[in-house]
Order: structure tokens, then C-alpha cells, then sequence
């Protein structure tokens, strides 16, 4: 998946399950959008779905401070290549 379907493909998800409608990729979603640690945990279950496979405890840990779409993108970027290696 290139930089750019995910990046399409989480703000769909934005816009599915949260009605953020046309983020930008770095806007903070906390102060602009309301995000509260809820919609992390939903964000965390569509990643789930998307990556079509569970995140460890240690995975979810490092999401804890991602505040932007650019952000989620590079998260997800960064599990993709470390399961590779494994």
C-alpha cells in the first residue's frame, strides 16, 4: 500500500466512523476535531481491520501520543516494516 492509499484509506475512516470531513493531514485531531481516547481505541480497532491482523500491547502503546492523520500514516507505515523484518 503506497503513502497515499493510506492516507485516503484513514481519512475514509475519519470520515466513517468519526464525521471528520476533509481533514487535513495535520491538523490536530484532538484540538480541532474532539478527538478523545474513545475514538483512539475505534482508530486502533480500524487499524486492526485494515493491517488484517492484531496490534500488540506494544503497538497500541506507541499510539498513545499520535495526534495527526500524517501521524496515524507514519504509525502504520512503521508496523508494516518492522513485521516485515520479523
Amino acid at each position: 500500500m503506497t503513502r497515499e492509499e493510506l492516507l485516503s484509506e484513514i481519512i475514509a475512516i475519519c470520515n466513517r466512523q468519526f464525521e471528520i470531513e476533509n481533514p487535513d493531514p495535520d491538523d490536530d485531531l484532538r484540538e480541532k476535531f474532539g478527538f478523545d481516547s474513545i475514538d483512539g481505541l475505534e482508530l486502533l480497532i480500524q487499524i486492526e481491520k485494515l493491517l488484517k491482523t492484531e496490534l500488540t500491547q506494544e503497538e497500541k502503546k506507541q499510539s498513545l501520543n499520535i495526534r495527526t492523520i500524517n501521524q496515524v500514516c507514519d504509525y502504520i507505515e512503521s508496523i508494516m516494516k518492522a513485521r516485515l523484518k520479523n
